[in-house]
């Protein structure tokens, strides 16, 4: 009994530290929660997502990023055109509006790191930077966590690739 009940308190604690959420601040943004998508070895590409709050009066756009795990990184969406769902790049990236915020979530808007040097691993914290039209770079850091973990935070999603 006392065995199953640490077990159980393990297993609570691992739960919570998935979720405790990272926030990082630049100027009127917040940017919540930075998550990269674990990926097989020898996956190219991964999807990166979070909550980025504008607390400001001004809009602000996400415009790209960069990171050393990554040869590329690019702002994408997923979207239906007609009975296909299909992945594409935002030119000019993504408005955050003054007073609100945008969700990156899998199935829709996200960051996509592309060329990837290395395997993303559950659990490991990744540096990168995002580049936002007037806030400039911000420094973040992205969890990586399996695509059932981001689901489950992020209340769904679809089946996809990214």
């Amino acid at each position: 009994m006392k065995r199953t009940i640490l077990t159980l308190a393990a297993a609570l604690m691992t739960i919570g530290a998935a979720f405790a959420h990272e926030e990082h601040t630049a100027g009127d943004l917040v940017i919540d929660h930075p998550i990269a998508r674990a990926t097989p070895a020898g996956a190219p590409v991964s999807g990166g997502y979070m909550t980025i709050r504008n607390t400001g009066d001004q809009a602000d756009r996400l415009v790209g990023g960069s990171a050393g795990f990554a040869g590329k990184v690019e702002i994408h969406e997923m979207a239906m055109d007609g009975d296909v769902m299909k992945m594409r790049e935002i030119e000019g990236g993504i408005e955050i509006p003054a007073g609100g915020e945008i969700v990156l979530k899998p199935g829709g808007l996200h960051v996509m790191f592309m060329q990837l040097g290395e395997q993303l691993e559950e659990g490991a914290e990744l540096p990168a930077t995002l580049t936002f039209e007037r806030a400039g770079d911000v420094d973040v850091v992205f969890s990586v966590e399996s695509l059932a973990t981001i689901r489950e935070h992020m209340d769904g999603g679809m089946d996809d690739a990214d």
